[in-house]
């Protein structure tokens, strides 16, 4: 039996999927593994017995990541399960950024006691009055699942698109409506678009992307669209840029203090994954990464370890992280000895990761496996 500890709460779609071998709990000491969307992990012990941590989300800013990997803990995250909620959105706040919808919805409720509400509507309309977004042009950082479907949904509403994405990666690619142009710097990008859309993960490199020098090479009025987190803009560039006029609105699903109220600011509470259908997307994909780890050591959508699968063929399976020095897959297939049926090896910066399959293997090869200089961990599934 595996525990799975569940830090939020996870759809039973997903977790239905494991089994009766897994039993799903909200408190556990030491789990097989952790199924989590937002729950903060970075002060979290972690035991021996910890295999692995499924993101039902795509970000993972909220989980140690070094610390995992050191461990030798598989760190997964579902990409695209929650794109077509978050790009629904995306399209809804480039709307109400343009149009004033949420100013005006909330000027109206004050006319609740006006006897001639609709007269003073008519009189005051003119105060929220927005361009349209046929013909204007949208600059789209970061062409991943979700950067896609924005710019493909925006070309189907007949607005010019620029994308921007350094990583651009072949299926991404191929998805990518070809009306689409793509630059090869954000400066060009700044000074083509009319919006903004941030699609990118926060790190070191993009912290702060979004300040006082980057607003400076944007568009008078251009209107910034930031679901993908709070960190990659600076917020006091924000408010300077919507106080001087040169930004019109900045829509943002993170609804940090210092935004909330500030006029020109749409601020969403997060709200960009929140259907049924993403929160059952994600469920489903996370629960399938861990079982498909767990009973076959096959790694899907890693953000820390190199994705490695393969059926299962010989009668024994070796499922070793190690680091990524010479000689010590040699050094693996001595110890292991017996018949190798097949063998699958992919590295990721410093480390790697190799699933043997064998036949007739040597009994003692687990001890000897063990004692192997640069083994981070391993495992052995009968």
């Amino acid at each position: 039996m595996y525990n799975i500890l569940k830090l939020n709460k996870i759809a039973s779609v997903g977790t239905d999927r494991l089994g009766e071998n897994y039993n799903c709990v909200d408190e556990c000491e030491n789990p097989d593994a952790i199924l989590v969307r937002s729950a903060n992990m970075h002060e979290m012990e972690f035991s021996d017995n910890l295999l692995a941590i499924a993101r039902a989300g795509a970000g993972v800013n909220n989980i140690p990541l070094d610390k995992c990997t050191d461990k030798g803990i598989v760190v997964f995250n579902t990409p695209g399960a929650n794109a077509n909620a978050v790009m629904e959105l995306v399209i809804a706040g480039m709307l109400l950024g343009s149009r004033k919808i949420s100013e005006g919805i909330a000027w109206n409720k004050t006319l609740k006691d006006d006897e001639n509400c609709l007269k003073t509507v008519e009189k005051g309309k003119n105060q929220f009055v927005g361009p349209e977004i046929k013909g204007k042009t949208l600059g789209v950082v970061g062409l991943g699942a979700i950067g896609v479907l924005v710019a493909n949904a925006a070309r189907a509403l007949h607005m010019h698109v620029v994308g921007y994405d350094p990583y651009l990666s072949v299926e991404a690619a191929l998805h990518l409506s070809r009306h689409v142009t793509t630059v090869s710097n954000l400066d060009e990008l700044y000074a083509q678009a009319d919006y903004i859309t941030l699609h990118l993960p926060l790190n070191d490199g993009t912290r702060g992307m979004i300040g006082a020098e980057s607003i400076a090479k944007m568009k008078d009025s251009v209107r910034i669209l930031n679901f993908a987190r709070d960190g990659l803009v600076d917020s006091k560039a924000i408010i300077d840029g919507l106080q001087s006029g040169k930004i019109a609105s900045y829509v943002t699903d993170f609804a940090t203090q210092d935004l909330i109220g500030v006029d020109g600011v749409v601020a969403i509470p997060h709200l960009g994954a929140s259907t049924p259908e993403s929160e059952d997307n994600c469920a489903i994909m996370a629960a399938d990464e861990i079982k498909q780890y767990i009973e076959l050591g096959n790694i899907r959508n890693s953000v820390n370890f190199p994705n490695v699968s393969m059926n299962k063929t010989g009668d024994i399976r070796f499922c070793v992280f190690h680091n990524n020095t010479p000689k010590i897959i040699a050094k693996l297939l001595e110890a292991i000895g017996g018949n190798v049926e097949n063998m699958e090896n992919q590295s990721r910066g410093n480390y790697a990761y190799t699933i043997i399959d064998a036949t007739g293997a040597n009994p003692d090869c687990e001890e000897v496996v063990k004692n192997i200089s640069g083994i981070v961990r391993y495992r052995v599934i009968k």
